[in-house]
């Protein structure tokens, strides 16, 4: 029992000269400075989200697309505007956007006040991926369009072709869009319905995104070489009117690789009908009805494109020819495209090679979608097929010496592209891609 106290009053002991211990060495610290809790609490910002020139953290964002039988007025009672202010909006912008022109299917984005009302304060609309319209009616009523910001991004394509140009870009990943250019480039110097196993070729072109993320397609060709019966072909896109802003594809020699004019306006299934002055048809008894045309088949809405360069002289509608625009391209040529859908020029406006004009469509005396392609030559209707069309124009003797520096680095991008890689003898179809990114 004895035994027992003595041992209690020793662990007593030990635990009183351990806090007496600590008292001491405590005595010589600084106190130790208290704050409150949040006194220096970082305050964390929403990061930007910006679109449109706005910062969407400030509004409730409403995202839509035009819905058949939607106007402008029933968008904006959706979103808590009254008449009257829809009305005054319209009146105040109608210089700068017509409402009238919403298309069914176009994205549109509300920016909406951030309270329980939700009221429309900006409405942006989408005609295109790049371009957008912005009607604002926070503060003063104003509208402007603008433009998202493009990237535009170079790579390199080396292709080896197997079957068709079309199956290597398939099996390499790329757009057949790069096809239908290099074919364009390439019209009348490769015909690519009669490739070869083992042509080959190397392509510098430029990608384009909006907003460094959304993929918007090819922009250019920039520099070519296409290897076709043993055969090499050089094309380098080159400005040689800044005014207009004109480029045109040349040889390594200077030499222009187009004609003045396309063979055909549209990317076509067939052609239907030729240029044929004894042209019997059943439906008028059999009789000769002249065709002074070439029907080119395509789909409703395939873009029509200008065969060469030009002013546009008409953009109208008559009973027979539908909607037709017509092209004075020189003293000698003009160039018609009748039974369009719709006309993307007007009369007085100059178009380069390859704009688009219009659209295929079935309008006029048509019984199926085609262009009637009319081409004229001296004021006479004459086939283009039959022609001994101009060369186009080949580079000026003051542009030369600039052309010559100008290529040599994308020529020498394209001899460094290595084909013999790419050429595997007993390979798979896949192992004759090589990709550049």
């Amino acid at each position: 029992m004895e035994q027992t106290r003595i041992s209690r009053l020793g662990r007593e002991y030990i635990m009183a000269f351990a806090l007496l211990i600590t008292l001491v060495s405590c005595k010589d610290k600084e106190p130790e400075e208290v704050f409150e809790e949040d006194e220096f609490a970082a305050v964390i910002e929403p990061e930007e989200l910006k679109e449109f020139g706005f910062n969407l953290n400030d509004y409730v964002v409403k995202r839509d697309t035009i819905r058949n039988g939607d106007s402008f007025g029933l968008i904006m009672e959706r979103y808590n505007v009254g008449y009257p202010k829809i009305f005054h909006i319209a009146e105040q912008t109608k210089e700068s956007y017509d409402i009238r022109k919403l298309q069914i299917g176009k994205p549109y984005t509300v920016l909406c006040s951030k309270d329980s009302l939700q009221q429309a304060l900006s409405f942006i609309y989408q005609p295109n991926r790049e371009e957008y319209v912005v009607l604002n009616f926070q503060d003063s009523i104003h509208a402007f369009t603008s433009r998202k910001p493009i990237t535009y991004v170079e790579k390199e394509f080396l292709g080896v072709i197997t079957s068709n140009i079309s199956q290597t870009l398939a099996d390499g990943g790329k757009s057949l869009l790069l096809a239908y250019k290099m074919s364009d480039i390439y019209a009348w110097t490769i015909d690519f319905t009669r490739l070869q196993k083992g042509d080959h070729f190397k392509v510098v072109y430029t990608d384009k995104y909006i907003d460094d993320t959304i993929y918007a397609g090819i922009d250019k060709i920039k520099a070519a070489y296409f290897e076709h019966k043993s055969e090499p072909f050089y094309a380098f896109e080159f400005e040689t009117d800044s005014i207009k802003r004109l480029s045109d594809y040349f040889n390594d020699e200077a030499k222009n690789l187009r004609r003045a004019f396309l063979k055909a306006p549209v990317e076509y299934k067939r052609i239907s009908s030729r240029y044929n002055l004894r042209r019997r048809i059943a439906l008028y008894g059999n009789k000769i009805r002249p065709h002074k045309g070439t029907d080119f088949a395509a789909n409703i809405g395939t873009p029509i494109r200008a065969t060469a360069n030009g002013t546009v002289t008409k953009s109208a509608y008559t009973r027979g020819n539908g909607n037709y625009v017509k092209i004075r391209h020189n003293s000698a040529y003009e160039t018609q495209y009748l039974h369009m859908k719709s006309q993307n020029v007007k009369a007085g406006q100059f178009v380069k090679q390859g704009d688009v004009i219009g659209w295929v469509g079935m309008t006029g005396n048509t019984s199926g979608p085609h262009v009637c392609y009319r081409f004229w030559k001296n004021g006479v209707q004459v086939d283009p097929f039959k022609q001994k069309l101009p060369e186009a124009e080949p580079i000026s003797d003051s542009l030369r010496t600039e052309f010559l520096e100008f290529i040599k680095p994308l020529k020498s991008k394209l001899d460094s592209i290595n084909v013999q890689e790419a050429i595997i003898l007993e390979g798979s179809p896949e192992d004759l891609i090589t990709q550049l990114d």
